[in-house]
């Protein structure tokens, strides 16, 4: 079963158990995949890839929203926004440990010979490349950025 019929199963069960806050964020991201399919043609189909896009694309717009509501003193919207971010998270795939992204971008840097933060761009896209959808891309600069500083 792929990720977007897994997402409709789960929104039809949020109707029938009215949890109206998963409900909300679960027809915004169909809403989304619509959009998505009408953008590609009605042939075309959407692969996983394309529902972790715009689920990665939602929750940045989420968090963003989040603290432009916290400092703007609207601390209940915040605690909104963050709760659909943890609607979401569960249909993305498993983020990678700590440890295990240090791990690939010493394995990257030791291919590539990246040694001093000039190395940055070449690091990034290779590791990147390996942790493919595993880590956010945020967390992967600030990690790569400290392994170049080191």
């Amino acid at each position: 079963m792929s990720l977007a019929q897994d997402i409709a199963k789960d929104l039809v069960q949020a109707m029938k158990a009215r949890e109206e806050p998963r409900l909300s964020t679960l027809r915004m991201l169909k809403a989304e995949l619509q959009k998505l399919q009408a953008d590609k043609g009605k042939s075309a189909e959407i692969t996983d890839d394309d529902v972790h896009a715009v689920i990665k694309r939602l929750i940045k717009q989420r968090k963003d929203a989040a603290e432009q509501y916290k400092s703007g003193g609207a601390n209940d919207r915040a605690e909104s926004e963050l709760a659909e971010i943890k609607i979401l998270e569960p249909y993305l795939p498993k983020q990678l440990e700590d440890s295990e992204l240090d791990k690939i971008i010493a394995e990257s840097a030791a291919e590539i010979n990246a040694s001093s933060p000039k190395d940055m761009g070449k690091l990034m896209k290779t590791v990147m490349k390996k942790t493919a959808g595993q880590a956010d891309g945020s967390r992967v600069k600030d990690k790569v950025n400290a392994f170049l500083n080191k």
